[in-house]
């Protein structure tokens, strides 16, 4: 019930909700990709209490490829009493015809005014508007870009705010945001299945072969009274295309064009990696080609290492069964 209701998410793209604190200077605190596929690697052990510390170990990772987004706006916040309310924004004056088609704008924009506003208001909270280029991407078959909101954390605010300003219309790569070895928290919405039974949805038990007519069903609907059925009654429904939160995930390797990683055949329902790409250790929710979004850790509860891990082998091997 933790995850009720179970319906489906309003967008393909995820949301954060918060995000963490930071101590560092002005910085990005999220960025996105696009989900490749999985594949496993050979790896070391770098967990101090576990029984295979130190030695080679076999490990799932996924692969995500995650070409260099935009900043297109810069946004500022203030903290009410019904939390956080946009005090103004400052758009890039040179927008791409791309997000034209998602976001309908003015061929002129002026900043003059935007910007004395942000800087004159009492906010605290900066964060700045960026999209993804899928059409550097041969795997995702679509132009028009998805835009994502990141919080610009650590520093003052109007050291944030000088900060945010200067990346307006500039391309950020993953580099700018991730290291090697670094956790990261990640959002996507979970493979769609459709409408689905008792069994499957809830995870239910089979009732009695000497059941009347039905195995895959509930034995009851509640008691007597109260005279409605509870929403904790198990029942059929929506299943999949759930936004899901998964926190603590290891980067295992930052690689470039120049690094391969494209198994023999290509990966299943995607195709080659031709950007930039993130190797992180076990799986993501979705299916290939989802957009994964990426977040510093907001309950950094892990092993804690001076050098990113060391990858003997990432397998290349053809996923073509």
């Amino acid at each position: 019930m933790g995850y009720s209701p179970r319906k489906r998410a309003r967008d393909h793209i995820a949301r954060f909700s918060s995000w963490p604190e930071t101590d560092d200077g002005p910085k990005l605190q999220g960025f996105a990709g696009y989900k490749v596929g999985m594949t496993h690697a050979f790896i070391v052990d770098y967990r101090p209490h576990s029984n295979t510390s130190g030695q080679e170990v076999q490990v799932p990772v996924t692969v995500l490829e995650v070409p260099p987004m935009k900043v297109t706006a810069v946004r500022v916040y203030e903290c009410g009493p019904y939390g956080l309310s946009s005090v103004g924004e400052m758009w890039n004056p040179k927008i791409d015809d791309d997000v034209r088609k998602r976001l309908p704008m003015p061929k002129t924009i002026d900043n003059t005014e935007a910007r004395a506003k942000l800087e004159g208001s009492s906010a605290e909270e900066v964060r700045v508007i960026m999209c993804t280029q899928p059409k550097l991407i041969t795997g995702v078959p679509k132009k028009v870009p998805d835009i994502m909101e990141i919080r610009v954390g650590g520093g003052a605010f109007k050291d944030r705010l000088g900060y945010a300003i200067s990346l307006l219309g500039k391309e950020i790569s993953v580099r700018d945001y991730a290291r090697e070895g670094m956790m990261v928290d990640v959002a996507s919405i979970t493979r769609g299945k459709g409408f689905q039974g008792h069994t499957k949805r809830w995870g239910v038990k089979l009732l009695s072969h000497k059941n009347s007519k039905h195995r895959r069903m509930i034995g009851t609907l509640g008691p007597k009274f109260p005279k409605y059925v509870r929403p904790t009654v198990p029942q059929a429904g929506q299943t999949g295309y759930h936004q899901r939160t998964e926190y603590n995930k290891r980067v295992l390797k930052i690689g470039g064009k120049e690094e391969n990683i494209t198994p023999d055949g290509g990966f299943l329902h995607y195709g080659v990696v031709r950007n930039d790409y993130m190797v992180i250790h076990g799986s993501l929710p979705g299916p290939s080609k989802r957009l994964i979004g990426l977040r510093d850790p907001i309950r950094p509860i892990f092993v804690k290492v001076s050098e990113p891990p060391k990858l003997a082998h990432i397998s290349t091997q053809s996923k073509q069964g």
